[in-house]
């Protein structure tokens, strides 16, 4: 884990869609260990999607972190030693992590498209991750192998490699690779960097000591710290917080308008208001 004694978390909201209350619970959770530390809190724009990024959206994302009581100290309105702090702008440093990867021979490059990933896993797999337990198929490519073709890049895991870490709210978490994820994308045809590979360079780039993030995210986590020992990183420490639901028990999504905080905001609700609920809700 990372020796460094000043505290440094994060908010890293992706402006894809209206922030809701999941993500303030889960974002309020990293300002408040922020300020029991004494540390710093950075907002990262995570904004890579180009097709499903609007402007509209970033103007949201300021307007209701700021409506809720959210403050940071860097980030990419007030800006800070580590800028820029839009994920569009920092595709230098991505490529440059990638390129290390290649050297490294840590990846290989994939032809198999999301759908061929599917059909190639058994059922029980295919429904329990954010990405498909990949089959293995390209793994003997050479670049030379597909000239002119369009493809990712995949990082490679030691199969029946346990990645362990002690998660701060959630106790030991363990995940053995090529039986809970499999080898993974870090970087995608239309040449952009995969979700893994960013949010790893970015955390180390911005000296992120502590992360904290939903549930969902645990075996992100489990790949990531292959990434950072990839590269030679110092591991981060983890906290992953319970997930919020709607009253049917399912998680919120983007698609839960209702629960928005623009919508929330917009019908007249107090931020202390829903802050108490959170606080009576984990003492019951």
């Amino acid at each position: 884990m990372s020796s460094s004694k000043l505290y440094r978390g994060r908010l890293a909201p992706s402006p894809t869609g209206y922030l809701h209350l999941g993500h303030a619970r889960t974002f309020w959770t990293a300002q408040e260990r922020a300020i029991a530390n004494k540390g710093t809190l950075v907002l990262r724009n995570e904004d890579l999607d180009a097709s499903r990024c609007k402007p509209e959206f970033v103007k949201a994302m300021f307007e209701d972190l700021h409506w809720f009581g959210f403050k940071w100290q860097e980030g990419p309105d007030i800006g800070g030693s580590f800028r820029p702090y839009n994920q569009s702008e920092r595709f230098a440093l991505y490529r440059g992590a990638l390129e290390k990867l290649k050297a490294g021979n840590f990846i290989y490059p994939c032809m198999c498209s999301r759908k061929d990933i599917q059909a190639a896993v058994r059922a029980p797999h295919a429904a329990d991750d954010d990405e498909p337990l990949y089959p293995g198929t390209c793994r003997s490519n050479l670049k030379s192998d597909i000239a002119n073709l369009k493809f990712s890049w995949r990082f490679r895991v030691a199969d029946g490699e346990t990645i362990l870490f002690q998660d701060a709210n959630l106790g030991p978490q363990q995940f053995v690779a090529g039986k809970d994820f499999g080898d993974f994308v870090v970087w995608r045809p239309d040449n952009v960097s995969a979700y893994q590979l960013a949010c790893a360079v970015d955390d180390h780039e911005m000296q992120i000591s502590e992360i904290v993030r939903g549930e969902d995210l645990l075996k992100s986590t489990a790949r990531q710290i292959l990434l950072y020992r990839a590269f030679g990183w110092d591991v981060p420490k983890f906290f992953h917080c319970s997930l919020v639901t709607d009253e049917s028990g399912v998680r919120l999504a983007k698609r839960h308008d209702a629960l928005s905080l623009r919508t929330l905001r917009a019908n007249g609700a107090n931020p202390d208001q829903l802050r108490h609920a959170w606080s009576f809700a984990n003492q019951s």
